[in-house]
């Protein structure tokens, strides 16, 4: 579980296609403290560190599903992508966004960006099939960040 609040941006070091697709991402966080099969949010995914290493920088590795591919927007990283990082809760840490699962189940399409005052509001289009489960006042992970949902309208 996460919570959305980002807490690094990572960058893409390398992409493999291994059968699934396997991906070396450089990080801020001190690896030493991060265990193999610990679970990291890469932008709002969900990915289990099945590698780590310090050289040239710290990097852990995860391996992609073709189904979590699907899924997301991960067919696009590119090397040189900077990706939201979160660490996974650990019981006792502060809830300080909202709970996110890591577990997507599909890509909204920004249609508008647009800034007001010191915040911005970010309009979507939701896949028709999560539509239904979006409420105002409610919450959605976009890459990774929680956003509070403002309203809700069957149209762009």
């Amino acid at each position: 579980m996460f919570t959305g609040i980002v807490t690094d941006m990572g960058e893409v070091l390398e992409l493999e296609q291994r059968g699934d697709l396997r991906a070396r991402i450089g990080t801020a966080y001190d690896v030493s403290r991060v265990d193999i099969g610990a679970s990291i949010s890469c932008e709002g995914v969900c990915l289990t560190v099945v590698a780590l290493g310090t050289s040239p920088c710290n990097w852990f590795d995860v391996q992609i599903s073709a189904e979590s591919v699907s899924k997301t927007n991960l067919a696009e990283w590119k090397i040189g992508k900077r990706l939201n990082l979160e660490r996974a809760l650990k019981v006792g840490d502060e809830l300080g966004g909202h709970i996110v699962s890591g577990h997507v189940d599909g890509v909204a399409e920004v249609v508008r960006i647009v800034p007001e005052g010191e915040s911005v509001r970010v309009t979507f289009r939701a896949p028709e099939t999560l539509a239904k489960f979006i409420a105002s006042k409610g919450s959605v992970a976009l890459n990774g960040t929680s956003l509070t949902v403002n309203e809700v309208d069957g149209c762009d």
